[in-house]
């Protein structure tokens, strides 16, 4: 039995959207316990630290896509009243594969329509992003890693 914590944030497309009480419905059906939650504002250096693993890597190699994505959970896409994000973190065993099958995967076209992903997502195929509604950690290094960058440790029950 593995006992984890994971982040998972509901992004500027899913604020606009008015989409974070299903979310969060949906994240609390995996029954695992919500031990951290926020508002946040995101700035350039919080979004750089966030996706720090990805500059220069993957899909991402090129500086153009990889500051779309900066600019796009920052919400420089999506107006001025929704350049913010809630923070979340959950914890229980296996918390990382749990959320991860409750948000599905990234492209929501490709995701299972049970998923937040595949219900809530869609593709902007006129600026080319996907506006996925959340981020979730993909690992538990990783989890850890993204926790220490959102939230201080008082600020997680």
């Amino acid at each position: 039995m593995a006992i984890e914590r994971t982040l998972v944030l509901i992004k500027p497309d899913g604020m606009q959207r008015h989409l974070a009480g299903l979310s969060i419905d949906r994240l609390d059906n995996t029954h695992l316990d919500m031990v951290g939650a926020k508002v946040v504002s995101v700035t350039e250096e919080l979004a750089h630290k966030h996706y720090a693993l990805l500059e220069g890597h993957g899909v991402f190699a090129d500086k153009e896509q990889y500051q779309q994505l900066i600019n796009f959970i920052k919400g420089d896409y999506h107006g001025v009243s929704y350049r913010r994000v809630i923070a979340l973190v959950y914890k229980g065993e296996n918390a990382v594969k749990g959320i991860r099958a409750a948000v599905g995967v990234t492209n929501p076209e490709e995701a299972s329509p049970d998923t937040i992903r595949g219900a809530f997502g869609r593709i902007c195929r006129k600026f080319g992003y996907f506006e996925n509604v959340v981020h979730a950690s993909g690992n538990p290094e990783e989890a850890e890693r993204e926790i220490g960058i959102w939230f201080k440790p008082e600020e997680i029950v």
